[in-house]
């Protein structure tokens, strides 16, 4: 008899990926296609739409092929900040989709859209036209233009959508030009999302989950009660704390966002962006020709009992959460005659760690919840050296999940609880593996390392700041 399973789709910035998820927790099939990425002007991203749609069903029935199965239901994820303009009637899209005025928020784009283009105006006011994020479009080309809607982690994202009252703002969509009718319905992110029609996957499949990348990954690893926590470790770092059903205070360059609980409910979640962790490591590798690889840094790191006082603030793009200060740039202090590639390898990766511990206490203060451990995921987790160093800065266990792609699983979480793959969010959970790395003899260094780290912050700050 075929394991029950869910048919998970991640689609992101840059290609689509599929996994199908069996009940536990094997990927017994994966497929992945990129799509162009076209630039108008300097500045500009855009996309295809059409061209999401496609890589995402080939990535799709490439992972079905593998698995050899009919999965139970359809789970999807995305990444959160594209708008896509398309004809109601006719599916079609009527402008490419796009990325970048803001890169976290939707309704600039489409205000921007609105009213460079009077005839798109015109349709939209007269209701002819849908607007969404890439969930909302997804979910109308596979079923065929019957179901418009999206979820609260994706409506979250908006800037239209008003996260107390959970329905899109009226106040909002006036402020930025947008006819309410262009939105879709906003409908639990564990729940129906129509069904897939035949002709896509040759079987009828529903689609029962939804959720914006970002949470995904949250649920993925079982992030449903306040206090628990995640940090993606990319090229930057996002890093997210469920807070439950109380709207946290926000400040300290944190973002207030929806995200799931235990049953797939929007709760609240406080969000965090550190524009630079994994890249800070590229820039040694390919800046300055100081590494062949990335992974070399962990022996590096390794190799030295400290930095012997060098620090780098890796403030490459500026400094985002907790400092949000666009003007910074990066900064390595405390450099001597004796200072090596091993130096620097190693106070990059501390950055990465040092930057989240920044960004948790933050999160710990503003939510009123004590982190009780971390989940991790991301590239980077393959070093166990950062992850080891990170639990020691934090003072409580860091938990790294053998699958790795927790957006694409907390996808498929959400739409197996609805089809009854998993009884319970504790089953799901207990479908994953996970390494637990406890805080070692090495806390009250990196502790101390972490005060000189943020002195160093301090003097970055103070240059970005004192312009004359």
């Amino acid at each position: 008899m075929a394991p029950r399973s869910v048919l998970a789709l991640d689609q992101g910035t840059t290609g689509s990926t599929a996994l199908v998820i069996a009940a536990d927790g094997a990927v017994l099939g994966r497929g992945y296609r990129e799509f162009a990425q076209h630039f108008p002007q300097p500045g500009w991203v855009e996309h295809e739409p059409m061209d999401l749609v496609n890589a995402t069903l080939d990535a799709a029935r490439e992972a079905l092929a593998m698995a050899r199965t009919t999965p139970e239901c359809i789970g999807i994820t995305n990444q959160r900040e594209t708008l896509v303009v398309w004809e109601r009637a006719t599916g079609v899209p009527v402008h490419r989709a796009i990325l970048v005025l803001d890169p976290y928020f939707t309704a600039t784009k489409l205000e921007w859209l609105l009213r460079r283009d009077d005839a798109i105006a015109r349709r939209a006011a007269a209701g002819e036209l849908c607007a969404g994020t890439v969930d909302a479009w997804l979910i109308f080309q596979l079923t065929d233009g019957a179901t418009f809607a999206t979820d609260p982690t994706n409506a979250s994202r908006t800037m239209l959508y008003d996260i107390d009252a959970r329905a899109w703002s009226d106040e909002l969509c006036a402020l930025f030009g947008v006819p309410r009718a262009m939105l879709p319905a906003v409908r639990p992110s564990r729940g129906d999302f129509g069904t897939a029609a035949a002709r896509h996957f040759g079987t009828a499949l529903p689609i029962c989950g939804v959720a914006g990348d970002q949470q995904a990954a949250l649920f993925g690893q079982g992030c449903v009660s306040p206090g628990q926590a995640k940090n993606t470790y990319g090229t930057g770092a996002f890093l997210l704390m469920n807070t439950g059903r109380q709207r946290p205070a926000t400040g300290d360059g944190l973002l207030t966002t929806i995200a799931c609980d235990a049953h797939g409910e929007a709760c609240y979640a406080l969000e965090a962006a550190i524009f630079i962790a994994g890249a800070a490591v590229q820039w040694l590798r390919d800046g300055l020709g100081i590494l062949g690889s990335a992974a070399e840094t962990e022996a590096m790191a390794a190799s030295l009992t400290s930095t012997e006082g060098v620090h780098f603030v890796p403030a490459l793009t500026g400094l985002g959460a907790p400092h949000w200060e666009a003007g910074a740039r990066g900064m390595i202090t405390g450099l001597t005659r004796g200072t090596t590639r091993a130096h620097l390898a190693r106070a990059a990766l501390e950055a990465m760690a040092y930057g989240t511990a920044d960004v948790m206490e933050a999160m710990a203060s503003r939510g009123g919840a004590a982190l009780p451990a971390l989940r991790v995921d991301g590239g980077a987790t393959a070093n166990t050296w950062l992850l080891q160093f990170q639990a020691d800065v934090l003072g409580v266990p860091v938990e790294r999940p053998a699958m790795i792609e927790t957006t694409a699983l907390g996808a498929a979480g959400l739409a197996g609880l609805a089809a009854g793959v998993w009884r319970s969010t504790d089953d799901f959970v207990a479908s994953q593996r996970i390494s637990r790395i406890v805080p070692g003899a090495g806390s009250a260094l990196a502790r101390e390392g972490y005060l000189q780290w943020q002195r160093a912050v301090r003097a970055a700050l103070h240059w970005a700041r004192d312009v004359r």
